[in-house]
């Protein structure tokens, strides 16, 4: 990590995700808090995560709108427009106002969409595509390592000063990585694509992911990990409450221990990407999270600091392979097309899944439920590890596949120049895309 951390352009983008990345994890957690705390209810509180999730259903839109823009500009807007978004929070008074928490984590979610698809975007044109583990890897770290205070300072925030405080911190963060990034030199700009009616468009990071194979693996394996994962969002509200016996606001103290998982999988994965390739990576992100809801089946404090640990090295390990092998395996031009469609397919079995697990947790006992995520992902993991050679590590492959489809094909005369995806040179060196 410390050569990607040497590249200038990229500590000052790293810079200004550390502030955003900060107000993130005090926001979130807490909002769910508040809404439990507001209604007492293990159900709503968990809704709040499904309403952050939902509008992923909307990512092809926006991963269409992103790619029509300069990257650095566009992810400097879109950092502004998110501060803004907080604002309604300020007038949340009781349980009759929840739907403004609703609302504002909804439209977060929108901005979240936005925000990684530039942001995808971004990375893949400042960085070489042989460092890209690494970026990936120290923003994973820092997001996780993160989880260590972020969660309890939001607790004590919204303890000592209510929700108003959560939306100022939120939007100070924000407010302040548009600034940094402001001082990030302007990329170079990805090769101009061929321009398709907008449907066409809308659709051509979903037909690339399904005509990549490795991609196709990943998230096929991955959506069926999150048709179960999302559970865990509403199911961890009832194991503090039903089976630690403990309130709430507990669950900063769990995502704390998680966040130590997480910094112990971000330091990891560039070296695991390099040992086991992408989707091997993604692998055993996946299988991480199985022993974790087994062991969360069983109310036992100790076992609780263990599985939140487990399920911490679960999500870097997963996030770090996945958007490493989108970056790799994508175009520069489809980026933000294909990190919002991955962010669509992966999301929404997941928001399926919390939304099911808010019912769910309701009406049956969460140690079942618990079990259930366990064999899910066992499953989901060996699925995903099948199919590792499909991108074995880096020292035996291409950076880019041979032939990637840039795009639908349209008659030839209205074709301009063809677009050549970059390729390794003898060196190892992508060539300049030439058209």
């Amino acid at each position: 990590m410390r050569t990607v951390l040497r590249r200038p352009d990229f500590r000052l983008l790293f810079a200004g995700l550390l502030a955003s990345m900060t107000a993130e994890s005090i926001l979130l957690l807490a909002l769910a808090i508040w809404v439990k705390d507001l209604t007492g209810s293990s159900g709503l509180a968990g809704g709040t995560i499904f309403a952050v999730i939902a509008p992923m259903t909307l990512a092809p839109l926006v991963g269409w709108f992103v790619d029509r823009y300069p990257r650095r500009p566009f992810f400097v807007a879109a950092n502004l427009v998110t501060a803004a978004l907080l604002t309604p929070l300020f007038t949340v008074r009781d349980a009759g106002d929840i739907w403004l928490v609703y609302l504002v984590a909804a439209l977060y979610g929108l901005s979240s969409i936005t925000l990684g698809a530039a942001l995808s975007g971004l990375i893949r044109q400042l960085v070489p595509v042989e460092l890209l583990a690494e970026a990936n890897g120290a923003l994973q770290t820092v997001r996780q390592g993160l989880r260590l205070v972020g969660p309890l300072v939001g607790a004590a925030l919204y303890a000592a000063f209510g929700g108003w405080a959560l939306a100022g911190i939120g939007m100070i963060g924000f407010v302040t990585a548009a600034v940094v990034v402001t001082a990030v030199p302007n990329p170079q700009p990805s090769t101009p694509t061929v321009r398709l009616r907008w449907p066409a468009e809308l659709g051509a990071g979903l037909r690339h992911l399904a005509g990549v194979p490795a991609l196709r693996r990943a998230l096929l394996g991955y959506g069926l990990g999150s048709l179960v994962m999302g559970f865990s969002e509403s199911l961890i509200f009832a194991y503090v409450d039903q089976g630690l016996g403990r309130n709430a606001a507990f669950v900063g103290v769990l995502v704390t221990v998680q966040g130590v998982g997480g910094l112990l999988g971000g330091l990891c994965s560039p070296a695991l990407v390099r040992r086991l390739g992408e989707v091997g990576t993604l692998a055993a992100g996946v299988a991480f999270f199985s022993p974790a809801a087994l062991a969360l089946a069983y109310p036992d404090l100790r076992l609780a600091f263990v599985a939140v640990l487990l399920a911490g090295v679960s999500l870097p390990l997963t996030m770090v392979g996945l958007h490493t092998l989108i970056q790799r395996r994508t175009p520069p031009v489809l980026v933000g097309r294909v990190a919002a469609a991955t962010q669509a397919v992966v999301s929404g079995p997941q928001a399926l899944s919390i939304g099911a697990g808010a019912l769910l947790v309701g009406v049956l006992d969460y140690r079942a439920l618990f079990a259930l995520v366990g064999v899910a992902t066992f499953a989901a993991g060996a699925y995903l590890w099948r199919g590792r050679h499909l991108s074995p590590p880096a020292g035996g492959r291409p950076l880019l596949p041979p032939t990637v489809p840039t795009s639908p094909s349209i008659p030839a005369q209205r074709r301009p120049a063809e677009v050549e995806i970059d390729k390794p040179t003898t060196t190892g060196t992508p060539r300049v895309p030439r058209r």
